[in-house]
């Protein structure tokens, strides 16, 4: 998958601190809250499983968040997986993709 750097010896997700995840946001993910974490990992988890062309939902996120060694709140995969059926993973993907429209016009 495209944001799955090469560099990485790491397990991706296991791995929150190597350069792959530091080239990817303008904070470090050492320097994440909790939460912050818990959604970074969710996030990555829908998109593997979108990229592999699974169904995502919480138990898969789930699975594949423990398979990698970590673990979220388990509120976080139920969160993030009724988003995404209810809106779409292509339009979600579209959103966070920095193509959104310009900036409001300056008050005057």
């Amino acid at each position: 998958p495209f944001w799955l750097k090469e560099c990485c010896t790491h397990r991706p997700l296991a791995c929150p601190t190597c350069a792959c995840f530091a080239a990817m946001s303008n904070v470090p993910a050492a320097d994440l809250s909790k939460e912050q974490k818990d959604e970074l990992l969710c996030t990555y988890a829908a998109l593997i499983l979108h990229d592999d062309g699974a169904e995502v939902t919480p138990q898969a996120m789930t699975n594949l968040i423990k398979a990698s060694g970590c673990i979220v709140e388990s509120y976080w995969p139920m969160l993030m997986a009724k988003m995404i059926n209810n809106c779409g993973m292509d339009q979600l993907i579209k959103m966070g993709s920095g193509g959104g429209g310009g900036g409001g016009g300056g008050g005057g």
